[in-house]
């Protein structure tokens, strides 16, 4: 009786021991844009920190900054500014949130390498995705129906590229993608989607584009690096990291490490612009 009792006082300790090291887990959720680049500064970090544990997963910036005010992220990953109703309700729950800006975005319109068109006017482009332009004959293209991709709308990109593209910067409030439009789960299947359709379009983020896509210039502005970090570009945005305001040292630590040199340098790497 006393061997099964040390037996299961074992396995309990075993158990608290494992529940020790996973509640130390940092879990960082949210935005499919900065997913990847997240991931590479979490490995990065983690192989200058032996026992740091961090978990990255996606879902889109509207679950990363909800699972962070509900506490089952300790980072919420989002390419919008957080909402004030969401900073209400993490106000409710006593906690204060702290924006991180991570790097510089700016939002590609892609279209197939076979597509003539190069060069678009934000207000074409508006009017495209309100769909009000239907093919591609209006702008000067092929006699072709346009197929219109864009984010899901938990996506923080879908909403930024509404608020400063289809409503114009809200000049055009009541605005709303067009009936037609076809709305995806992520960059890369917005760009696997343009790479195989010779007449559809989408928007990615910058870090997200190859050669397999053809980027469109915004008013005749290119979207670089240099063109986003001065601000040239017209979809140019910040995206974020955001915590929960408190002593959580390996949250802190890791913050730090994205912002330092050697983290500023992923964010580069990634085809984003760095904040530093």
């Amino acid at each position: 009786m006393k061997k099964f009792f040390m037996i299961g006082l074992i396995g309990l300790m075993g158990l608290n021991s494992t529940h020790a090291m996973a509640s130390k887990i940092v879990q960082v959720k949210g935005s499919d844009t900065i997913v990847n680049v997240s991931q590479y500064i979490a490995e990065e970090y983690m192989g200058k920190n032996k026992d740091a544990r961090i978990a990255v997963t996606g879902g889109g910036s509207g679950v990363g900054i909800s699972s962070l005010i509900n506490g089952t992220a300790d980072i919420g990953m989002a390419s919008r500014s957080i909402k004030p109703k969401e900073l209400e309700a993490a106000k409710a729950k006593g906690e204060e949130i702290k924006e991180v800006v991570l790097g510089y975005d700016g939002i590609t319109a892609i279209v197939n390498q076979k597509n003539g068109i190069k060069n678009l006017t934000h207000q074409d482009l508006a009017k495209i995705f309100r769909g009000e332009i239907t093919n591609w004959k209006q702008l000067g293209g092929d006699d072709a129906t346009i197929v219109v991709l864009s984010r899901d709308s938990s996506s923080g990109t879908h909403e930024f590229f509404k608020e400063h593209i289809i409503r114009e910067e809200n000049t055009k409030k009541d605005a709303e993608y067009g009936e037609k439009t076809l709305y995806m789960p992520s960059n890369e299947a917005i760009k696997q989607e343009v790479k195989n359709n010779k007449y559809a379009i989408g928007y990615i983020g910058m870090g997200y584009v190859d050669n397999s896509v053809k980027s469109l210039s915004i008013d005749s502005v290119e979207p670089t690096v240099e063109n986003v970090s001065t601000k040239k570009y017209p979809i140019a945005r910040e995206v974020f990291w955001y915590v929960k305001n408190t002593d959580n040292k390996d949250v802190n630590n890791l913050v730090d490490f994205a912002l330092s040199k050697d983290g500023q340098k992923i964010v580069a790497d990634e085809g984003f612009v760095p904040v530093k």
